[in-house]
Protein backbone atom coordinates (compact mmCIF):
# COMPACT_ATOMS: atom_id res chain seq x y z
CA UNK A 1 0.00 0.00 0.00
CA UNK A 2 1.48 3.32 -1.07
CA UNK A 3 0.14 6.30 0.86
CA UNK A 4 -0.56 8.59 -2.09
CA UNK A 5 -1.31 5.96 -4.73
CA UNK A 6 -4.71 5.72 -6.41
CA UNK A 7 -5.62 2.42 -4.74
CA UNK A 8 -9.32 2.79 -3.89
CA UNK A 9 -9.13 0.40 -0.92
CA UNK A 10 -7.20 2.89 1.17
CA UNK A 11 -8.51 6.07 -0.44
CA UNK A 12 -11.98 5.50 1.01
CA UNK A 13 -10.64 4.06 4.24
CA UNK A 14 -10.69 7.60 5.61
CA UNK A 15 -12.78 9.76 3.27
CA UNK A 16 -12.71 12.83 5.44
CA UNK A 17 -10.95 15.93 4.11
CA UNK A 18 -9.63 18.56 6.50
CA UNK A 19 -11.69 21.75 6.14
CA UNK A 20 -8.63 23.97 6.38
CA UNK A 21 -6.47 22.25 3.74
CA UNK A 22 -4.78 24.80 1.50
CA UNK A 23 -2.95 23.78 -1.65
CA UNK A 24 0.57 25.07 -2.39
CA UNK A 25 3.78 24.53 -4.22
CA UNK A 26 7.01 25.06 -2.24
CA UNK A 27 8.60 25.03 1.21
CA UNK A 28 11.62 26.01 3.25
CA UNK A 29 13.21 23.06 5.05
CA UNK A 30 15.67 23.02 7.94
CA UNK A 31 16.72 20.49 10.57
CA UNK A 32 16.61 20.91 14.32
CA UNK A 33 19.45 19.42 16.34
CA UNK A 34 18.57 16.90 19.01
CA UNK A 35 19.79 13.59 20.37
CA UNK A 36 18.22 10.95 18.12
CA UNK A 37 17.55 7.26 18.62
CA UNK A 38 16.72 6.84 14.94
CA UNK A 39 19.11 7.38 12.01
CA UNK A 40 19.22 11.03 10.98
CA UNK A 41 16.77 12.03 8.25
CA UNK A 42 16.40 15.55 6.90
CA UNK A 43 13.01 17.20 6.47
CA UNK A 44 13.29 16.79 2.70
CA UNK A 45 14.08 13.08 3.03
CA UNK A 46 11.16 12.49 5.38
CA UNK A 47 8.75 14.25 3.03
CA UNK A 48 9.81 11.87 0.27
CA UNK A 49 9.66 8.91 2.66
CA UNK A 50 6.06 9.66 3.65
CA UNK A 51 4.86 10.01 0.07
CA UNK A 52 6.51 6.72 -0.92
CA UNK A 53 5.56 4.73 2.19
CA UNK A 54 4.19 1.30 1.30
CA UNK A 55 2.91 -1.64 3.37
CA UNK A 56 0.95 -4.77 2.47
CA UNK A 57 -1.30 -4.67 5.49
CA UNK A 58 -1.92 -3.20 8.91
CA UNK A 59 -4.10 -3.49 11.98
CA UNK A 60 -4.55 -0.66 14.43
CA UNK A 61 -6.65 1.41 16.76
CA UNK A 62 -6.94 5.10 15.96
CA UNK A 63 -7.85 7.87 18.39
CA UNK A 64 -9.27 11.06 16.88
CA UNK A 65 -9.72 14.25 18.89
CA UNK A 66 -11.37 17.37 17.50
CA UNK A 67 -11.74 20.70 19.31
CA UNK A 68 -12.59 22.98 16.39
CA UNK A 69 -15.17 25.03 18.25
CA UNK A 70 -18.07 23.76 16.15
CA UNK A 71 -21.47 23.76 17.93
CA UNK A 72 -23.47 20.57 18.07
CA UNK A 73 -24.90 19.73 14.67
CA UNK A 74 -28.53 18.53 14.84
CA UNK A 75 -28.87 15.00 13.54
CA UNK A 76 -25.12 14.38 13.38
CA UNK A 77 -25.46 11.09 15.26
CA UNK A 78 -28.86 10.02 14.02
CA UNK A 79 -27.64 7.72 11.24
CA UNK A 80 -24.41 6.31 12.64
CA UNK A 81 -21.20 7.16 14.40
CA UNK A 82 -19.65 7.81 10.97
CA UNK A 83 -21.22 11.26 10.86
CA UNK A 84 -20.33 12.43 14.36
CA UNK A 85 -16.57 12.96 14.23
CA UNK A 86 -16.42 16.77 14.05
CA UNK A 87 -16.01 17.17 17.81
CA UNK A 88 -14.98 15.22 20.88
CA UNK A 89 -12.88 12.07 21.11
CA UNK A 90 -13.51 8.98 19.00
CA UNK A 91 -12.02 5.53 18.65
CA UNK A 92 -11.71 3.71 15.34
CA UNK A 93 -10.40 0.26 14.46
CA UNK A 94 -8.61 -0.06 11.13
CA UNK A 95 -7.74 -3.21 9.19
CA UNK A 96 -6.13 -3.32 5.74
CA UNK A 97 -4.81 -6.10 3.52
CA UNK A 98 -3.41 -5.54 0.04
CA UNK A 99 -4.99 -5.08 -2.44
CA UNK A 100 -8.74 -4.77 -1.74
CA UNK A 101 -9.60 -5.73 1.82
CA UNK A 102 -10.44 -2.93 4.24
CA UNK A 103 -12.39 -2.74 7.48
CA UNK A 104 -13.07 0.52 9.31
CA UNK A 105 -15.03 0.40 12.57
CA UNK A 106 -16.15 3.52 14.43
CA UNK A 107 -16.79 2.70 18.09
CA UNK A 108 -19.52 4.89 19.52
CA UNK A 109 -21.19 5.32 22.89
CA UNK A 110 -24.24 3.34 21.87
CA UNK A 111 -22.85 1.00 19.26
CA UNK A 112 -20.45 0.35 16.44
CA UNK A 113 -20.54 1.16 12.74
CA UNK A 114 -18.43 -0.90 10.32
CA UNK A 115 -17.60 -0.40 6.65
CA UNK A 116 -16.05 -3.51 5.10
CA UNK A 117 -14.78 -4.29 1.63
CA UNK A 118 -13.65 -7.81 0.80
CA UNK A 119 -13.01 -8.20 -2.90
CA UNK A 120 -16.37 -7.62 -4.60
CA UNK A 121 -18.37 -7.47 -1.35
CA UNK A 122 -19.17 -4.19 0.42
CA UNK A 123 -20.89 -4.23 3.81
CA UNK A 124 -22.08 -1.33 5.96
CA UNK A 125 -23.24 -2.46 9.40
CA UNK A 126 -24.68 -0.58 12.38
CA UNK A 127 -24.93 -2.48 15.66
CA UNK A 128 -27.13 0.26 17.14
CA UNK A 129 -29.68 0.01 14.33
CA UNK A 130 -29.26 -3.78 14.00
CA UNK A 131 -29.09 -3.23 10.26
CA UNK A 132 -26.64 -4.12 7.50
CA UNK A 133 -26.47 -3.27 3.80
CA UNK A 134 -24.68 -5.51 1.31
CA UNK A 135 -23.58 -4.44 -2.15
CA UNK A 136 -21.31 -5.90 -4.79
CA UNK A 137 -18.58 -3.84 -6.40
CA UNK A 138 -16.00 -4.39 -9.08
CA UNK A 139 -12.68 -5.04 -7.27
CA UNK A 140 -10.56 -1.92 -7.61
CA UNK A 141 -13.55 0.42 -7.91
CA UNK A 142 -14.57 2.78 -5.12
CA UNK A 143 -18.32 3.00 -4.49
CA UNK A 144 -19.77 6.46 -5.06
CA UNK A 145 -21.29 6.42 -1.57
CA UNK A 146 -17.81 6.40 -0.04
CA UNK A 147 -16.31 9.33 -1.93
CA UNK A 148 -14.89 12.03 0.34
CA UNK A 149 -17.00 15.08 1.05
CA UNK A 150 -15.63 18.64 1.36
CA UNK A 151 -15.62 19.80 4.97
CA UNK A 152 -15.17 16.32 6.45
CA UNK A 153 -12.33 15.54 8.86
CA UNK A 154 -9.63 12.85 8.53
CA UNK A 155 -10.26 9.53 10.22
CA UNK A 156 -6.74 8.12 9.95
CA UNK A 157 -3.21 9.51 10.17
CA UNK A 158 -2.68 8.65 6.48
CA UNK A 159 -5.58 10.85 5.36
CA UNK A 160 -4.58 13.67 7.70
CA UNK A 161 -0.98 13.52 6.49
CA UNK A 162 -2.11 13.76 2.88
CA UNK A 163 -4.08 16.92 3.67
CA UNK A 164 -1.27 18.41 5.77
CA UNK A 165 1.36 17.89 3.08
CA UNK A 166 -1.02 19.35 0.47
CA UNK A 167 -0.91 22.53 2.54
CA UNK A 168 2.78 23.13 1.92
CA UNK A 169 3.31 26.52 0.31
CA UNK A 170 6.02 29.18 0.13
CA UNK A 171 5.59 30.53 3.65
CA UNK A 172 5.80 27.11 5.32
CA UNK A 173 8.95 26.14 7.21
CA UNK A 174 9.40 22.39 7.69
CA UNK A 175 11.74 21.12 10.41
CA UNK A 176 12.49 17.79 12.06
CA UNK A 177 11.96 17.69 15.81
CA UNK A 178 13.36 15.27 18.38
CA UNK A 179 12.26 11.63 18.23
CA UNK A 180 8.83 10.76 19.56
CA UNK A 181 7.11 7.50 20.45
CA UNK A 182 3.64 6.81 19.04
CA UNK A 183 1.79 3.53 19.61
CA UNK A 184 4.98 2.19 21.25
CA UNK A 185 6.90 2.74 18.00
CA UNK A 186 9.88 5.12 17.58
CA UNK A 187 9.04 7.87 15.12
CA UNK A 188 10.41 10.98 13.48
CA UNK A 189 8.38 14.18 13.79
CA UNK A 190 7.97 16.72 11.01
CA UNK A 191 6.92 20.19 12.14
CA UNK A 192 5.15 22.49 9.67
CA UNK A 193 5.17 26.18 10.69
CA UNK A 194 2.97 28.41 8.49
CA UNK A 195 4.90 31.63 9.33
CA UNK A 196 1.78 33.59 8.47
CA UNK A 197 0.66 36.09 11.12
CA UNK A 198 -2.81 36.29 9.59
CA UNK A 199 -3.48 32.56 9.97
CA UNK A 200 -5.05 30.86 12.99
CA UNK A 201 -2.98 27.74 12.32
CA UNK A 202 0.11 27.81 14.50
CA UNK A 203 1.69 24.48 13.71
CA UNK A 204 1.11 21.05 12.16
CA UNK A 205 3.08 18.13 13.62
CA UNK A 206 3.40 14.87 11.69
CA UNK A 207 4.85 11.76 13.36
CA UNK A 208 6.43 9.33 10.86
CA UNK A 209 7.11 5.69 11.75
CA UNK A 210 10.86 5.09 11.91
CA UNK A 211 10.64 1.71 10.16
CA UNK A 212 7.83 1.87 7.58
CA UNK A 213 7.74 5.69 7.17
CA UNK A 214 3.94 5.54 7.44
CA UNK A 215 2.26 8.47 9.28
CA UNK A 216 1.43 7.50 12.86
CA UNK A 217 -0.07 10.75 14.12
CA UNK A 218 -1.01 14.23 12.92
CA UNK A 219 -1.59 17.12 15.33
CA UNK A 220 -2.81 20.62 14.50
CA UNK A 221 -2.22 23.49 16.95
CA UNK A 222 -3.65 26.97 16.70
CA UNK A 223 -1.75 30.21 17.28
CA UNK A 224 -2.38 29.89 21.03
CA UNK A 225 -0.60 26.50 20.97
CA UNK A 226 -3.90 24.75 21.74
CA UNK A 227 -4.33 21.30 20.23
CA UNK A 228 -7.39 21.66 18.00
CA UNK A 229 -7.20 18.41 16.05
CA UNK A 230 -5.36 15.13 16.44
CA UNK A 231 -5.63 11.74 14.77
CA UNK A 232 -3.13 9.02 15.61
CA UNK A 233 -2.63 5.35 16.24
CA UNK A 234 -2.97 4.14 19.81
CA UNK A 235 -1.71 0.75 18.66
CA UNK A 236 -0.65 -0.57 15.25
CA UNK A 237 1.07 -3.54 13.61
CA UNK A 238 2.17 -3.48 9.97
CA UNK A 239 1.34 -7.07 9.08
CA UNK A 240 -1.49 -8.55 7.03
CA UNK A 241 -4.58 -9.29 9.13
CA UNK A 242 -6.11 -12.74 8.78
CA UNK A 243 -8.74 -13.07 6.07
CA UNK A 244 -11.44 -13.72 8.65
CA UNK A 245 -11.07 -10.10 9.80
CA UNK A 246 -12.82 -9.06 6.58
CA UNK A 247 -15.63 -11.60 6.69
CA UNK A 248 -19.02 -10.33 7.80
CA UNK A 249 -21.70 -12.59 9.22
CA UNK A 250 -24.82 -10.70 10.23
CA UNK A 251 -25.59 -11.20 13.94
CA UNK A 252 -28.98 -12.77 14.77
CA UNK A 253 -31.80 -10.23 14.49
CA UNK A 254 -29.96 -8.02 11.98
CA UNK A 255 -32.04 -6.62 9.12
CA UNK A 256 -30.03 -7.21 5.95
CA UNK A 257 -30.70 -5.12 2.84
CA UNK A 258 -29.29 -6.20 -0.50
CA UNK A 259 -28.21 -3.07 -2.37
CA UNK A 260 -27.44 -4.79 -5.66
CA UNK A 261 -24.53 -4.00 -7.96
CA UNK A 262 -22.67 -0.75 -7.32
CA UNK A 263 -21.84 1.02 -10.57
CA UNK A 264 -18.14 1.03 -11.47
CA UNK A 265 -16.30 4.21 -10.63
CA UNK A 266 -14.47 4.35 -13.97
CA UNK A 267 -16.20 7.36 -15.59
CA UNK A 268 -17.19 7.49 -19.23
CA UNK A 269 -15.86 10.24 -21.49
CA UNK A 270 -19.20 12.03 -21.16
CA UNK A 271 -19.08 11.78 -17.36
CA UNK A 272 -15.51 13.08 -17.35
CA UNK A 273 -16.54 16.04 -19.49
CA UNK A 274 -19.51 16.75 -17.20
CA UNK A 275 -17.21 16.58 -14.18
CA UNK A 276 -14.79 19.03 -15.79
CA UNK A 277 -17.63 21.42 -16.61
CA UNK A 278 -18.93 21.19 -13.06
CA UNK A 279 -15.46 21.85 -11.64
CA UNK A 280 -14.94 24.81 -13.98
CA UNK A 281 -18.30 26.24 -12.95
CA UNK A 282 -17.45 25.86 -9.26
CA UNK A 283 -14.07 27.54 -9.74
CA UNK A 284 -15.56 30.40 -11.68
CA UNK A 285 -18.22 30.99 -9.05
CA UNK A 286 -15.72 30.97 -6.19
CA UNK A 287 -13.73 34.01 -5.18
CA UNK A 288 -10.30 33.56 -3.59
CA UNK A 289 -8.91 36.43 -1.51
CA UNK A 290 -5.30 36.22 -0.37
CA UNK A 291 -3.13 33.11 -0.57
CA UNK A 292 -1.50 30.40 1.48
CA UNK A 293 -2.52 29.72 5.05
CA UNK A 294 -4.54 32.96 5.30
CA UNK A 295 -6.49 32.47 2.09
CA UNK A 296 -10.22 33.17 2.25
CA UNK A 297 -12.61 31.33 -0.07
CA UNK A 298 -16.00 32.88 -0.85
CA UNK A 299 -18.66 30.73 -2.50
CA UNK A 300 -22.31 31.27 -3.36
CA UNK A 301 -24.16 28.52 -1.47
CA UNK A 302 -27.41 29.45 0.23
CA UNK A 303 -28.81 31.92 2.71
CA UNK A 304 -28.85 32.42 6.46
CA UNK A 305 -32.20 34.23 6.47
CA UNK A 306 -34.48 31.29 7.22
CA UNK A 307 -34.91 29.71 3.79
CA UNK A 308 -32.65 26.74 4.53
CA UNK A 309 -33.85 23.29 5.72
CA UNK A 310 -34.86 23.05 9.36
CA UNK A 311 -31.77 21.01 10.32
CA UNK A 312 -29.45 23.73 9.01
CA UNK A 313 -31.53 26.45 10.58
CA UNK A 314 -31.23 24.66 13.92
CA UNK A 315 -27.46 24.79 13.57
CA UNK A 316 -27.36 28.40 12.33
CA UNK A 317 -29.58 29.58 15.17
CA UNK A 318 -26.76 28.71 17.58
CA UNK A 319 -24.41 31.14 15.81
CA UNK A 320 -24.26 34.88 16.58
CA UNK A 321 -25.54 37.37 14.04
CA UNK A 322 -22.94 39.80 12.69
CA UNK A 323 -23.09 42.71 10.26
CA UNK A 324 -20.97 45.36 8.61
CA UNK A 325 -20.42 47.20 5.37
CA UNK A 326 -20.35 43.77 3.65
CA UNK A 327 -23.91 42.93 4.82
CA UNK A 328 -25.13 40.63 7.60
CA UNK A 329 -25.17 36.94 8.43
CA UNK A 330 -24.13 34.26 10.91
CA UNK A 331 -20.58 33.77 12.23
CA UNK A 332 -18.86 30.55 13.22
CA UNK A 333 -15.63 31.48 15.02
CA UNK A 334 -13.79 28.22 15.53
CA UNK A 335 -10.53 27.49 17.29
CA UNK A 336 -8.58 27.26 14.01
CA UNK A 337 -10.88 28.74 11.37
CA UNK A 338 -13.75 31.16 10.87
CA UNK A 339 -16.79 31.03 8.60
CA UNK A 340 -19.54 33.51 7.74
CA UNK A 341 -22.77 32.63 5.97
CA UNK A 342 -24.33 35.87 4.76
CA UNK A 343 -28.03 36.59 4.40
CA UNK A 344 -27.52 37.02 0.66
CA UNK A 345 -26.11 33.51 0.33
CA UNK A 346 -22.32 33.85 0.39
CA UNK A 347 -20.12 31.54 2.45
CA UNK A 348 -16.68 32.88 3.42
CA UNK A 349 -14.26 30.41 5.05
CA UNK A 350 -10.63 30.64 6.08
CA UNK A 351 -8.10 29.73 8.75
CA UNK A 352 -8.24 33.37 9.84
CA UNK A 353 -9.95 35.62 12.35
CA UNK A 354 -13.44 36.94 11.49
CA UNK A 355 -12.08 40.40 10.63
CA UNK A 356 -10.25 38.91 7.66
CA UNK A 357 -13.50 37.39 6.41
CA UNK A 358 -15.30 40.74 6.70
CA UNK A 359 -12.53 42.40 4.68
CA UNK A 360 -12.73 39.71 2.02
CA UNK A 361 -16.52 40.02 1.80
CA UNK A 362 -15.99 43.80 1.51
Amino acid sequence: MRLFSSRPALRWLAPLAFVLAISGTALVATSATAERKLPTRTAEQLLVDVQNAEVDGLSGTVIQRANLGIPEIPGADENSELGSLVSGTHTLRVRYSEPNKVRLAVLGTYGETDVITNGKDLWVWSSRDQAATHRTVNPGDRPKELDRKPGDLPRTPQEAAEQALAALEPTTTVTTDSDVTVADRPAYELVLDPNDDASLIGQVRLAVDGETKMPLRVQILNVNADLVFEVGYDSVTFTRPEDREFEFNAPPGTKVTEGGQVAPRTPTEKEQEQAREKADKARSSAKIVGSGWSMVAIQKVGTADGSEPSELQGFLSQLPRVSGAWGSGRLLAGTAFSAVLTDDGRLAVGAVRPEKLYQALG
